[in-house]
């Protein structure tokens, strides 16, 4: 699927595929084309638009923040696979280091419950050894 030129997007939608690009560690039209293979190309204009938006434009919050934030959100809703790899692999890129990262799945563990967390921690330790390739299981 094509990717759209910049200069044909909103502002709005443009500054949304940098933070998906950077969020990512590709260049935009990768990004671009990466999300319309996974998502279609209706769903990746509307996450542009959003992305564009005071969440990620604003000036209140850092990277980190966001990063923080995010991976709260899906670890709440025990999203565990690349989604939440995209975002552990920004908080390393925003100096959160692998014992940053335990203390917030402790953290969130008396918030959300052992069950998503232990996964999520999983996460985290693949993240912090991407060549480890240890079965999944959980404790």
């Amino acid at each position: 699927m094509p990717t759209v030129p910049a200069h044909e997007m909103s502002a709005r939608a443009a500054a949304g595929r940098e933070v998906y690009a950077r969020n990512f560690g590709m260049v935009p039209a990768e990004a671009e084309r990466v999300m319309n293979e996974h998502a279609g190309a209706a769903y990746t204009r509307e996450a542009f638009e959003a992305a564009g938006g005071p969440g990620w434009q604003g000036h209140h919050l850092t990277d980190r923040d966001r990063s923080i934030a995010v991976i709260t959100a899906l670890v709440a809703q025990n999203v565990t696979d690349v989604r939440l790899s995209t975002y552990l692999s920004l908080a390393h890129r925003t100096g959160l280091d692998e014992e940053a990262l335990t203390e917030l799945m402790v953290l969130l563990t008396a918030y959300l419950g052992q069950p998503y967390t232990s996964l999520a921690m999983e996460a985290v330790r693949r993240s912090a050894d991407p060549s480890s390739s240890a079965p999944r299981t959980t404790p």
